[in-house]
């Protein structure tokens, strides 16, 4: 079988979504009390938003609602990389708030910190591995940004590993690559739907409820109260908090913050304790290449490698739909990457493929956008990497809702908002100039051309 062939056996569907552990549907009936606060879909972000609600205040009234099943979208097709940074990495967050990142990358870790004492106390079992991040530079061009980003961030008072040689090798033993930048603190491996079928039992034993195949339709100020409008009735609310990611947006002030940008995954059969030997990541860290059009991998709980990312599609004027699932092409990429990466698995099958809808900012990470005087937060625009930073903006919103201020709320990363997205067709066309100019650079051993430096200029982005 040719390399790239390998992924047309694979069950179309996401492999933490096909558990015989995933709870059947929560659908209990609507209640016609006011509630304190109503959270709109059932992600990460929703589901951090009623927990964390609950335990700063037990007494109150939270209810969740998820148009389909928890998990069903970003949050359970994604890689189950948990990190520190609130901001898509140091970088993007050094481009756009330099004076706030030392702040910033405290809040991160404490952020990734509590969020593993969330897990014990409420005894989450996710599969979670604090096992830091590997970046993988797997050309010249990259060892040199890799050399000048370890610099950049001692100088900050960060340490972390510049790897090469037998050093690197012995942390991730793929041949592709050159050197390596270790982060040894600040990322957390869990499985991602586990995780949100964990936080939703918590939600109830708190006396929080989760209502599934409830669908939002709309969202109205009745005065006194907010009217969230289902497809089952209405549910009376004091506060909303939205996080429904890459859906359309709910209210007027939110829209064309994010776009559904496709990314796509495919999963390997477990691996024999003779396998897992012979590439050298006992560390079981997570990696990441630092190309433009990136890939990032990792082991699952059952010595299975999760191989994603490299592409990143937009269709026009797209919607999120499950036709977007599947892209034969990119599928067919990802798995000749696969063989040069592992070479020696190259009898190994593919169980799992699927695709999945990001919320994609221009700023590359999330927002959170206040109306209906102070009321109502949406908060999305995550871009990837949301695992982590979806429960510091669901602490975020809870203050913005309270009027709290703290030091995370002070933050411009707090009180500003991305740059919409421009209708179309100007907002196709300008994300395939920027998909094109991204695949020259990486030919081009990493020179961004104009277009690239103008959007650099202006504070937009977009990658893979």
């Amino acid at each position: 079988m040719r390399p790239g062939d390998r992924w047309r056996a694979a069950t179309q569907g996401s492999f933490w979504l096909d558990d015989p552990a995933r709870p059947e549907p929560r659908t209990g009936p609507l209640t016609g009390r006011v509630h304190d606060l109503v959270v709109i879909g059932g992600g990460t972000t929703g589901l951090w938003s009623a927990l964390r609600a609950l335990e700063r205040s037990p007494e109150r009234s939270v209810v969740l609602v998820e148009a389909e099943r928890l998990a069903e979208h970003a949050s359970g097709r994604n890689g189950g990389f948990c990190s520190a940074s609130l901001t898509h990495g140091d970088a993007n967050g050094r481009q756009r708030w330099p004076k706030e990142m030392p702040l910033l990358r405290e809040l991160g870790l404490a952020n990734l910190d509590g969020l593993e004492r969330t897990l014990a106390r409420h005894q989450i079992d996710c599969a979670a591995e604090r096992t830091g991040q590997l970046d993988l530079a797997t050309t010249e061009w990259q060892v040199k940004e890799l050399r000048e980003e370890h610099d950049t961030l001692r100088h900050a008072g960060l340490s972390p590993r510049f790897l090469e040689g037998a050093e690197l090798q012995s942390q991730f033993g793929s041949p592709v690559g050159l050197a390596g930048l270790l982060d040894e603190d600040g990322q957390l491996m869990v499985n991602p739907a586990q995780l949100c079928w964990g936080l939703a039992s918590a939600i109830e034993s708190l006396g929080g409820e989760v209502l599934e195949q409830t669908r939002v339709t709309g969202l109205r100020d009745d005065g006194a109260h907010l009217a969230v409008i289902t497809s089952r009735g209405a549910i009376r609310a004091r506060q909303v908090i939205i996080a429904t990611a890459a859906a359309p947006a709910l209210v007027r002030s939110a829209r064309r913050r994010v776009v559904p940008v496709y990314d796509y995954v495919v999963v390997s059969e477990p691996l024999s304790t003779e396998q897992l030997d012979g590439l050298r990541w006992s560390s079981r860290r997570g990696v990441a290449d630092v190309g433009n059009q990136f890939h990032y991998l990792r082991l699952t709980a059952d010595d299975r490698i999760l191989f994603g990312g490299y592409d990143a599609l937009y269709r026009f004027d797209q919607r999120i739909d499950a036709v977007n699932d599947e892209s034969p092409a990119t599928f067919e990429v990802l798995a000749r990457h696969f063989a040069e990466f592992f070479p020696s698995l190259d009898e190994v099958a593919f169980t799992h493929r699927w695709g999945g809808a990001i919320d994609t900012s221009t700023r590359f990470c999330a927002a959170a956008v206040k109306s209906h005087d102070g009321r109502v937060i949406t908060i999305n625009g995550f871009t990837g990497l949301g695992l982590g930073a979806s429960r510091f903006f669901a602490d975020a919103g809870l203050d913005l809702l309270e009027g709290i201020s703290t030091p995370a709320t002070s933050t411009s990363l707090v009180q500003t908002k991305p740059v919409r997205f421009p209708p179309e067709p100007i907002r196709y066309v300008g994300i395939e100039l920027t998909r094109r100019a991204i695949a020259k650079a990486d030919r081009d051993q990493g020179r961004r051309g104009p277009w690239l430096r103008l959007l650099d200029r202006l504070g937009l982005g977009f990658d893979s």
